[in-house]
C-alpha cells in the first residue's frame, strides 16, 4: 500500500512539471530581450546587485516566480509590470531559456 502511494505522489509530481518541461528556450531567447536589460542575456550580467542572476536556475522556479509576479502572489513593482501580459508559454520558454544558461558563480565571493 505504501509503494502504491508513492508511486502515485511521484507519478503526480512528474505530471504536474510538464508545463516547466514544455519551454522552447530557443524562443525563450527571443522573448527574455526585454529581461536582458536588467538581468543580463544570459541571466548573470546584472545592472546592480538586487537583480538577481537567473542563469542556470531551475526552469520550475522561474516559472512559479514569473506566475506568482503576474497573479500579484508575489510583488515587486518591476516584475508585476513586466510579467502582468505574458501567456503562460511566454514563461515556460522564458524560463528554459534561463535554466539552459550556465551559473556565473565568480561574484559569489563577494557575499558573505
Amino acid at each position: 500500500m505504501r509503494i502504491t502511494f508513492l508511486a502515485a505522489v511521484l507519478a503526480a509530481s512528474l505530471f504536474s512539471g510538464k508545463a516547466f518541461a514544455d519551454g522552447d528556450a530557443k524562443a525563450g531567447e527571443k522573448a527574455a530581450a526585454v529581461c536582458a536589460a536588467c538581468h543580463g542575456t544570459d541571466g548573470n550580467k546584472t545592472l546592480d546587485a538586487t537583480y538577481p542572476k537567473l542563469g542556470g536556475q531551475y526552469a520550475d522556479y522561474l516559472v512559479k516566480s514569473l506566475q506568482d509576479y503576474r497573479s500579484g502572489a508575489r510583488v515587486n513593482i518591476v516584475m508585476n509590470g513586466q510579467s502582468a501580459n505574458l501567456k503562460d508559454k511566454d514563461i515556460a520558454d522564458i524560463a528554459a531559456w534561463y535554466a539552459s544558461q550556465t551559473t556565473d558563480l565568480k561574484d559569489l565571493r563577494d557575499f558573505k
